[in-house]
């Protein structure tokens, strides 16, 4: 009954902007608002090149955050890595990204989305780049600690950055077509490990030593660098040029944007006046003049003042809860996610040691925790026959894809909270079911389902943040949430080895116990769903 009453609600709300985009076409010399000039673009090439583009940038932060999981399995004899070591490693991109979240989101809602999402995916492609000269541990965490430092804001934007060229009826699809990429990264980078990893690439340049996970590494640097380059030919966001008061640059835009989704002349944009948002931004945050009459130098001197707004009313409760989501969320997801190759690698090697018999996920984990760690660099051994570590990788990875194009499917339908909610309730139940797993083939499939709810769960909150708060708060608030949900999952990889040692009950009961708070926090939400963007 409830759906019924929300879908009744959407559709009167589309009503609404249908309506009042048919009166517009009236009356063109009154003012419109950010919602209905970005209807009257309509949908065509252009959102479909920005799909393309969020997907290409979705690839950086998986690739930062995830490819030491499967350098591990080649590299832990050449840079003799112990467990705790893998531990840092995950750790400490997270670190940097942790540092950078006020900088990067006070930057983008002052000085606008653009030109920061071409600086900072270039200088993160510098950073992967750099890793590739690793030979020993300390230039590997230095360059990965960079990497989370530079990664964290244009991450962050692009979600931003996508919505404020979409109307509400397409801005949840996009968050999930940016969920689904990260997904589909999460199937590429295995298969990129799968075929360079195994290869013999050793080789040496300049007095340094270079094997296939440098090359690995190499390759996981050109997202980025692409991602950077194609920004270049992108515009500014509409939406933030209106905040700022540049309507003009703003008409522009959504001129360019008409005109190649329909291919008309760009004169005959429906729309020539766009209303003043800087008053409602004014009066919705609660200070006076905007970044569009100051000089860039004197916004950066203002800049903080003005974010004082984001924790007081109406939004200081909403950044809370936020906030609170993203930690036992990214927390949970990011402590098993980032070791799960290493799980894997584990059950590969019993099976090796025990003629191919297989046992108990945590028969196995215990059977090889159990095994001697200090190993000197000749006794160290890399089992390169290790096929069944990827394939299972991309089983996880394409089980998640598959979750958020349902969820995508499915969102207009139910609504942002009720698949928010739904996706926690089965991470939860199938996290815990992994202590249970009586088989490998148990295992991967309930790491799988795990995987697919913490991905869609984290996607469709990002959505429902970009709902909550206004342009010039919007991507702060991001960005303060996902360094909040960081600083947990910093926290889960150093706490994470231990908790290993210390049985295999641990790991899977609190992971659930943090996924579970998640779930019921989200009970607090307020519906967002079918709402303009403010």
């Amino acid at each position: 009954m409830d759906i019924d009453i929300d879908f009744i609600d959407s559709r009167k709300t589309s009503s609404v902007t249908d309506t009042r985009l048919s009166s517009r076409k009236v009356s063109k010399q009154e003012p419109a608002s950010f919602e209905e000039a970005i209807v009257a673009t309509q949908f065509g090439k252009y959102n479909i090149m920005l799909a393309f583009l969020a997907m290409l940038s979705s690839f950086c932060t998986v690739f930062d955050t995830s490819t030491m999981s499967y350098t591990f399995v080649a590299a832990h004899c050449d840079l003799e890595l112990t467990l705790n070591d893998k531990g840092l490693l995950n750790a400490v991109t997270y670190a940097g990204m942790i540092s950078s979240a006020m900088i990067w989101g006070f930057l983008f809602d002052v000085l606008g989305r653009r030109k920061l999402l071409i600086i900072g995916f270039l200088l993160d492609a510098i950073f992967v780049f750099m890793s590739v000269l690793t030979q020993g541990l300390p230039l590997l965490l230095v360059s990965k600690y960079l990497q989370g430092l530079i990664i964290n804001g244009p991450f962050a934007a692009v979600s931003a950055y996508i919505s404020e060229f979409h109307c509400a009826k397409y801005r949840p699809i996009y968050q999930m077509i940016i969920g689904t990429s990260n997904s589909f990264s999460s199937i590429v980078l295995p298969a990129l490990a799968w075929m360079i990893m195994p290869q013999n690439l050793d080789f040496q340049l300049m007095n340094m030593s270079f094997h296939s996970w440098n090359i690995f590494l190499l390759i996981s640097g050109l997202p980025a660098f692409l991602s950077g380059i194609c920004f270049i030919f992108f515009p500014e966001s509409p939406k933030f040029l209106m905040t700022c008061g540049e309507n003009e640059k703003a008409l522009k835009v959504f001129q360019k944007v008409y005109s190649i989704n329909t291919g008309q002349p760009p004169e005959t944009y429906p729309i020539k006046y766009l209303a003043d948002e800087t008053k409602s931004v004014n009066n919705r945050n609660g200070f006076e003049g905007t970044i569009g009459r100051q000089r860039k130098k004197q916004a950066l001197k203002e800049g903080f003042s003005q974010l004082k707004p984001i924790f007081l009313k109406p939004h200081g409760m909403k950044l809370l809860l936020t906030c609170f989501i993203f930690l036992f969320l990214t927390m949970g997801v990011n402590m098993l996610r980032l070791w799960l190759p290493q799980i894997f690698q584990m059950m590969t090697d019993y099976q090796v040691d025990h003629d191919g018999a297989s046992a108990a996920l945590c028969t196995m984990l215990d059977t090889s925790l159990s095994a001697p760690e200090n190993q000197t660099a000749e006794e160290c051994f890399v089992n390169i026959d290790n096929s069944g570590i990827y394939i299972n990788s991309i089983i996880v990875g394409a089980t998640a894809m598959c979750g958020n194009i349902v969820a995508a499917t499915l969102i207009r339908f139910i609504g942002k909270n009720k698949i928010l909610f739904v996706a926690l309730v089965f991470s939860t139940i199938f996290v815990i079911s992994m202590y249970f797993a009586t088989t490998p083939e148990v295992a991967i499939a309930s790491s799988s389902i795990f995987i697919a709810g913490g991905s869609v769960s984290n996607n469709v909150m990002i959505s429902v943040a970009v709902d909550l708060f206004p342009t010039t708060l919007r991507t702060m608030a991001i960005s303060m949430g996902m360094m909040v949900g960081r600083s947990g999952a910093m926290i889960g990889n150093f706490i994470f080895p231990y908790l290993l040692e210390s049985g295999c009950e641990a790991p899977f009961f609190v992971v659930g116990s943090y996924m579970c708070v998640a779930a019921l926090l989200t009970l607090m939400i307020p519906n967002t769903d079918m709402k303009p963007l403010a």
